[in-house]
């Protein structure tokens, strides 16, 4: 459950690491995010780590989705082109709006950082369930691009003139 202050909710958010190399110990990426999202005074509700397989990513998305306690789902890798790359496939199928201006944006701020390799980049959002999903390339660099620039507001109620957090309550008052 999202905990209410004057000007700022605390979401439960959940971090999913989706990579065949990164275990704890060299997820990078994934404690970043988790680092960030407390730090901004959300909470943590989950962190997996699981290979880049379509339905192993699907699974646990699925449950997390599911789940009333989750409002926001990071997943930080397989959204490139390289070998089993398939985040994307995962997940766009589970949504039921897809946030088109999240990959425009990242592509819009990434291209300043690194050219046009930012070409290669399948950047997505979407809701699925009340729930917000942010996929985001699986570099440490990409991901504070994504958090910094675009996520960290959009999950911050008192950003204005709009932002996730009145999207959910909004869709939550809807059901």
């Amino acid at each position: 459950m999202a905990v209410a202050t004057e000007h700022f909710t605390a979401l439960p958010v959940a971090v999913l690491t989706v990579s065949d190399t990164r275990d704890e110990a060299t997820d990078t990426s994934g404690k970043y995010l988790q680092e960030a999202l407390q730090a901004a005074g959300h909470v943590l509700a989950d962190k997996k780590i699981v290979c880049d397989d379509i339905y192993r990513i699907r699974a646990v998305l699925s449950g997390w989705i599911a789940d009333e306690n989750v409002k926001v789902v990071l997943i930080t890798g397989g959204t490139g082109f390289s070998g089993r790359d398939s985040t994307p496939e995962a997940v766009i199928p589970l949504f039921d709006k897809v946030i088109d201006g999240f990959g425009e944006i990242f592509r819009a701020y990434s291209l300043q950082e690194i050219g046009s390799s930012t070409i290669q980049s399948r950047a997505i959002a979407g809701l699925a369930n009340n729930t917000v999903v942010f996929c985001m390339p699986g570099s440490t660099g990409a991901c504070k691009t994504a958090w910094v620039n675009i996520i960290r507001e959009q999950l911050d109620s008192a950003h204005r003139p709009c932002n996730f957090v009145g999207v959910l309550n909004t869709r939550q008052q809807l059901k």
